[in-house]
């Protein structure tokens, strides 16, 4: 990792402010939590829950991925970045289309000033599907993470597009059917075709590489990738053009890949070679865990099951919590202690490597700080999902408390890790320098 990440690695200031800017998109996140817990008590089409909802998806997962994949994109691809100044300017749309767009659901504003904040989202995704495919037309070996790669930023791409199309429809009406069937749409093209894409795809690098261990097939992957895509296509044309009760069998063929993927992972892990697991690490398998909520409840929300009304409006409620401040929230804060302090430590010391003795990329940041994160985490997550199903403004007021304790000491640590200076290095001796 470290030889080709060096060696292709963007600059600084291409891949760092995406860090940033997620970070304080979570304490935005959390601090608005603390103030959505009355709408969390009916339907999941409310003004502060689709606030919610984009700021995590947009502001903190997005924002961070983006940030991420044009560091690790030359190491899974072992190619150089096609473009960083694109990369700056889609930095710039999505962040300003975001804080935009949280602005104008928050005071439900659906006129012109929401349009231009979809807009400038579409641009950031035309430009990082751009840079995206033709970083990866100049990858020496195409692999299947390239695949899901790739494949994601295409996603990611009609759901900015799905999502402009309804923004427009807010003032104009011209979509046949009602908002929210179209709202389902874009929020499955979304946590499937880019979400879940993504992180298979470079999970199916990183995680193996951060335990030290290979991967003997990846018919598996590519298995998960055909059913996820097949799933989904199929479930988008049934959506839009035939209605008929067969969700069901897509939701099946999506969790069918996810299996295969979480076998992947675990029949890997079999062979490696670094046993002890860091903070990171075990919080990433906790993420994990965490996904079989989202696979059991999507059936539910694809299928006719006959519940109450309330009851229904809370499992879909739980869906979309488990999605965005379940499973990918938790797999964030595992991995971004597993890759920024590389970006950040290389960034810094590379120039002295060989000449001083360096601290390691894990002494940047506190470990204390960060086991109180993922343990505020998971307290703040159980504690919001209970408090959704039994519709109790208390234990979801605590669930909130629990996650803005957690984006505080997680920004703290981005923070500590963005901010570091050189310090005083000690010189190897000629003796030690020369072995």
């Amino acid at each position: 990792m470290s030889a080709a990440t060096t060696s292709n690695s963007p600059g600084k200031w291409v891949v760092l402010p995406h860090y940033a800017f997620a970070a304080l998109a979570f304490v935005a996140l959390s601090i608005l939590l603390l103030f959505s817990t009355d709408a969390f008590g009916g339907h999941y089409f409310h003004p502060k829950l689709l606030t919610l909802t984009h700021v995590a998806a947009l502001g903190w997962a997005t924002m961070l991925i983006f940030g991420a994949l044009y560091q690790l994109l030359p190491v899974v691809l072992d190619c150089k970045l096609y473009s960083e100044k694109l990369a700056t300017i889609a930095f710039g749309f999505l962040g300003i289309g975001t804080i935009i767009l949280a602005w104008c659901f928050w005071n439900f504003e659906l006129g012109h000033v929401m349009h231009i904040a979809a807009c400038s989202l579409v641009i950031s995704f035309i430009l990082f599907n751009i840079n995206v495919i033709q970083t990866a037309r100049q990858a020496p070996k195409w692999t299947i993470e390239s695949d899901f790669i790739v494949t994601s930023a295409i996603w990611l791409l009609v759901t900015g597009i799905v999502g402009l199309i309804m923004v427009l429809n807010f003032t104009m009406a011209f979509l046949p059917v009602e908002h929210t069937h179209y709202l389902k749409l874009h929020a499955h093209i979304g946590m499937a075709g880019w979400f879940l894409l993504l992180i298979i795809g470079v999970g199916a690098k990183l995680i193996p590489m951060f335990l030290l261990a290979h991967a003997e097939s990846t018919k598996k992957l590519n298995w998960s990738y055909n059913l996820i895509n097949a799933g989904l296509v199929f479930f988008i044309f049934d959506h839009l053009f035939f209605h008929t009760a067969l969700l069901p069998v897509y939701a099946v063929l999506v969790v069918a890949g996810i299996l295969l993927f979480l076998v992947f992972i675990y029949e890997t892990s079999k062979t490696r070679q670094r046993h002890d697991m860091d903070l990171g690490m075990k919080q990433t398998f906790v993420a994990l865990a965490l996904l079989l909520l989202p696979i059991v409840l999507v059936f539910i929300v694809s299928s006719q099951v006959a519940l109450p009304q309330q009851l229904l409006s809370a499992v879909y409620l739980v869906y979309g919590i488990s999605v965005f401040l379940g499973f990918m929230s938790a797999i964030i804060l595992g991995q971004t202690f597993k890759t920024l302090p590389f970006i950040v430590w290389m960034h810094v010391y590379e120039d002295y490597v060989g000449k001083f003795k360096t601290p390691l990329p894990k002494d940047l940041y506190n470990h204390t700080i960060q086991r109180l994160q993922n343990y505020s985490y998971l307290a703040g997550y159980l504690l919001l999902v209970t408090g959704v199903l039994l519709h109790n403004q208390q234990i979801i007021l605590a669930g909130a408390i629990g996650f803005t304790i957690t984006s505080l000491l997680y920004t703290a640590n981005v923070f500590q890790l963005l901010l570091h200076k050189v310090q005083e290095l000690k010189p190897f001796s000629y003796g030690n320098a020369s072995v």
